[in-house]
């Protein structure tokens, strides 16, 4: 494909899309930049792009491809300046954004039909963030939602699927409304609740200063996601913010029920509520990409003693199978075992398993 693409924003998602286009198509041009000049430095060092610009007009005029993979606030105004711009006969702009619906309207409404606009949102990230963090496969299996208007071009869906076939993510198309409903639902609201599950108990913990000890366990797992970006997350709210007041009342419904079965001491309907829960959650698909990112825990059941840290990583050493975290859980209740490591995917996690168990008698649990 002897195409140019221009990625404006270098960071973790738009390094990674480089690098997945470039190992399919090694004779695509990669134009790049980013706010933070060094991120851009360091791009065109690792080979990341072809070649950074010094603005955006440079990049723009040049390219077949546009991809802004920049947070959705920023995304609004580069469509605005991007729409003044003489660029490409029916060039193709994307974004990478995880509200879709606002950001397509507004792309309907400033570009012409010379500029085509297909909106995206690629379902993968990591716990590291900029340029060296990058990998080509980091969409691999992860769900990568298309959301063209009405009025797209299909040839034009085409040619940006096949753009982005080497992500080997799992491209599908649906509306950006049914796309905000859906993201809402099962990302963007289990955020709030994430977040305010610490705030509550932040308002516990002066009453009981043990609080804040005792969550290092089950407590701290369930609300890892409250320590996303608040900048990202404060734009995402605001963008989604039709869905989200929905949500909020349908949760206040939900709260309301279980606090009634609770109040009126309903024991078989509370059972059958923690059944239904239950049966619905290990129906879930395991380990498949969505849009919380997946925490691959191996959780090892060893005595609570000096060392026994550096006993497992040096395990783990001699197979050469790298941890992003390790520590000893204090508040075991529903955790199986003392220390939890985690890995950045699940081939790592599997093989530490199979290491553990290689060289010693502890036993190993996924705990999903």
């Amino acid at each position: 494909m002897h195409k140019t693409v221009f990625l404006v924003g270098l960071g973790l998602i738009g390094g990674s899309i480089a690098l997945a286009i470039k190992k399919e198509y090694p004779d695509c041009k990669i134009l790049g930049i980013d706010i933070d000049e060094e991120q851009a430095d360091i791009a065109k060092l690792l080979t990341v792009i072809d070649d950074k610009v010094e603005t955006i007009e440079m990049g723009a005029s040049a390219a077949d491809f546009i991809i802004l993979a920049t947070p959705v606030v920023q995304t609004l105004s580069l469509i605005d300046y991007l729409s003044k711009m003489e660029l490409k006969q029916k060039v193709i702009v994307t974004d990478v954004g995880s509200t879709k619906q606002k950001i397509v309207e507004h792309a309907a409404d400033k570009f012409g039909t010379d500029k085509i606009f297909i909106g995206g949102h690629p379902m993968a990230g990591s716990h590291k963030s900029g340029i060296t963090a990058a990998k080509p496969h980091l969409f691999e299996n992860a769900f990568y939602v298309l959301t063209p208007s009405n009025n797209t071009d299909p040839a034009a869906i085409d040619e940006l699927k096949k753009l982005l076939k080497g992500t080997k993510a799992n491209l599908i198309e649906m509306a950006p409304d049914e796309h905000d409903s859906i993201t809402g639902v099962i990302s963007h609201f289990p955020h709030v609740i994430a977040a305010s599950l610490v705030h509550q108990a932040e308002r516990f913990n002066h009453e009981y200063p043990m609080i804040k000890r005792m969550a290092a366990g089950g407590f701290r797992d369930i609300t890892r996601i409250a320590s996303s970006s608040p900048t990202m997350w404060r734009d995402i709210l605001l963008h989604n913010k039709e869905e989200l007041l929905h949500l909020f009342n349908d949760w206040q419904h939900e709260m309301d029920t279980i606090r009634a079965l609770v109040e009126a001491e309903e024991a078989e309907k509370l059972h059958d509520y923690f059944i239904h829960a239950k049966t619905y959650r290990d129906g879930l698909p395991q380990r498949q990409k969505g849009a919380i990112p997946a925490f691959y825990d191996l959780y090892i059941d060893v005595p609570d003693y000096p060392g026994v840290i550096s006993e497992i990583t040096g395990y783990l050493a001699k197979e050469q199978i790298s941890i992003t975290n390790i520590r000893i859980i204090e508040t075991r209740e529903e955790i199986y075992g003392v220390l939890r490591v985690s890995f950045q995917n699940e081939e790592d996690r599997k093989e530490a398993k199979a290491c553990i168990e290689k060289y010693s008698d502890y036993d190993t649990f996924f705990g999903d």
